[in-house]
């Protein structure tokens, strides 16, 4: 009889039967590195996050700033105008 049960270090992790659609795209999206993306996604998503920009909480302006800086970069690194 083979047990189902976690062993070793896994064992120290609890988990869930059950993991919800958004945990296991964060769970996929935590190892890419690189990804292809259309510029006009690109751009889409650079005008979502600019209303954060002027977010009253500084940690949620610092990551829209982050994050908007380096979709600018990236559409910028395209060539695209």
């Amino acid at each position: 009889m083979t047990s189902t049960q976690p062993r070793g270090i896994g064992s120290l992790i609890p988990t869930r039967t059950q993991a919800t659609p958004g945990e296991k795209a964060a769970a996929q999206l935590a190892h890419l590195r690189t990804a292809t993306v259309p510029v006009p996604v690109l751009a889409a998503a650079a005008e979502l996050i600019a209303p954060q920009l002027e977010d009253p909480d500084p940690a949620t302006r610092d990551a829209a700033s982050a994050v908007h800086a380096r979709l600018l970069a990236a559409i910028e690194d395209s060539g695209a105008d």
